[in-house]
């Protein structure tokens, strides 16, 4: 099967990770590449202070706790929409790769930008990079 490259730079998270599930589960391979550029839409405050969230609990409660490299909280988001408990799922999530920034091996691969889930379509001006939020969060990448 013929890999897929997909540039997230400038592309809203969720809907970029229900795209990329979608075709997955379809059977395609999937590249994602520059995932510290991916957007989180809404304010910047209220997006920190949820993923924050996550990582103080109390003594009690554990998890869910949410990865602090902009790569692996990208495809824990496309995990989200996939049935990962089920074969049909794993076996989609093995056929996604996720890097930041672009790997030597792919520098020269034709990269495919989805129109659906790009910046444009933000009636505001709230957003925050993946990369940013990950390094607020501790994220060392």
């Amino acid at each position: 099967m013929r890999l897929t490259v997909i540039d997230s730079s400038g592309l809203i998270l969720g809907r970029l990770s229900s795209i990329v599930a979608k075709r997955l589960l379809d059977g395609e391979t999937i590249a994602l590449v520059n995932a510290e550029r991916a957007i989180v839409s809404g304010s910047k405050v209220k997006t920190f202070a949820d993923y924050l969230q996550s990582r103080k609990r109390g003594i009690k409660e554990k998890g869910p706790y949410y990865p602090r490299r902009p790569d692996r909280l990208l495809k824990r988001t496309v995990r989200g929409m996939l049935p990962y408990k089920r074969q049909r799922g794993r076996d989609a999530l093995s056929r996604l790769k996720v890097y930041v920034g672009v790997p030597d091996e792919l520098r020269g691969e034709e990269m495919h930008v989805l129109d659906d889930a790009s910046i444009m379509r933000l009636s505001t001006s709230k957003y925050i990079e993946l990369g940013e939020l990950c390094r607020k969060l501790g994220g060392k990448f």
